[in-house]
């Protein structure tokens, strides 16, 4: 879709913004250490014309530069960033932590992701096993009262937790009962981490889109049911270290970051893949404290074959170079702990 010539000047764009926080221009490309081109600035210039036409980088109102488009960090992901060279990918500082002797996994990976924590002022979760692989067998409906219910969740690995929910005025409790069927059908023998993206997936066939809004609470509830039934399992560091960051200056933002870890819809964010890495950037995050940021997954294996994911939050301008080589060595050397 575009030339190596101009993959290179979006790469030398994306990482140079991500560590400037200012726009990029053709003479920064130009004299930047990594690029090795000869070419005019005018030939440079060319390039940002086709690079913003096809929607990779934006230019600002109060500067010549540019800065990369949420299209622009996705192809940089996906294309730019797998060309890499990962054989050379080497984390003496997480070597070091799985080499201790009498650690236990659950705790080399929590200490693993707070350094990353440390390295990056970015926020980092662990998702364990337990929850990771937690399958629903069921749910129930308790009506206490015209305006209150107690939504039950049972799963295959013998929990049993209850999340007592106010009805919305404008819902029926025989509409709710009916939503709640039908996520009965639909949920069967899923897990947990992946409720959200199997209900969005039978929305339209289902007929829950006229429940949508109540849908998204329902959702919420889920989501903290989860958090307190494997709370030993959940961990999170760094959570306030997205605030510092000059893309969360405005107080509504932080409002709304703040409003989601306390309600644990942080969780909702986390997108495990079978396939490995999973980088979600601006509106690709389902919730709304989530659009200015990415989150980037990475799910690990451990020897019983039982699985559990990490991840980190951080802000579009992130340094994705340096972050997924980083989560995927730690998911593919976690075996080496006993």
């Amino acid at each position: 879709m575009i030339s190596d010539r101009q993959k290179l000047i979006l790469k030398v764009i994306v990482e140079e913004f991500v560590r400037t926080n200012d726009p990029v221009g053709s003479n920064t490309i130009i004299n930047h250490p990594h690029f090795s081109l000869n070419i005019s600035s005018a030939t440079v210039r060319n390039d940002m014309m086709e690079l913003e036409q096809l929607g990779f980088i934006e230019k600002t109102h109060f500067s010549s530069g540019r800065i990369p488009s949420e299209a622009g960090y996705r192809f940089y992901v996906k294309e730019i960033l797998a060309e890499r060279d990962r054989s050379s990918d080497r984390f003496p500082m997480i070597d070091e932590i799985f080499r201790r002797d009498f650690i236990s996994r659950e705790q080399a990976i929590k200490e693993a992701m707070r350094l990353v924590t440390e390295l990056t002022n970015y926020t980092s979760i662990v998702l364990g096993s337990t929850g990771y692989n937690a399958k629903i067998k069921r749910l129930q409906f308790v009506s206490l009262t015209a305006r209150h219910a107690v939504i039950l969740l049972v799963t295959d690995k013998g929990y049993v937790e209850s999340k007592k929910i106010i009805i919305p005025d404008d819902i029926s409790v025989r509409d709710i009962e009916r939503v709640i069927t039908v996520l009965n059908e639909i949920l069967h023998e899923t897990p947990i981490s992946k409720i959200d993206e199997t209900i969005n997936q039978n929305l339209k066939e289902t007929g829950l889109k006229s429940f949508v809004e109540y849908y998204n609470d329902l959702i919420s509830a889920f989501v903290r049911i989860f958090t307190e039934m494997v709370q030993d399992k959940y961990f999170l560091s760094g959570q306030s270290n997205i605030l510092n960051l000059p893309e969360f200056q405005n107080i509504n933002k932080v409002k709304e970051f703040v409003n989601a870890i306390e309600n644990q819809e942080i969780l909702k964010a986390i997108s495990v893949s079978e396939d490995g890495l999973t980088v979600r950037i601006g509106e690709d995050n389902l919730i709304k404290a989530m659009k200015d940021c990415t989150v980037i997954t990475v799910p690990y294996e451990i020897a019983n074959g039982e699985r559990g994911a990490i991840a980190v939050i951080g802000p579009t301008r992130m340094e994705y170079q340096k972050i997924i080589p980083l989560l995927e060595y730690i998911a593919n050397n976690i075996k080496r702990v006993i």
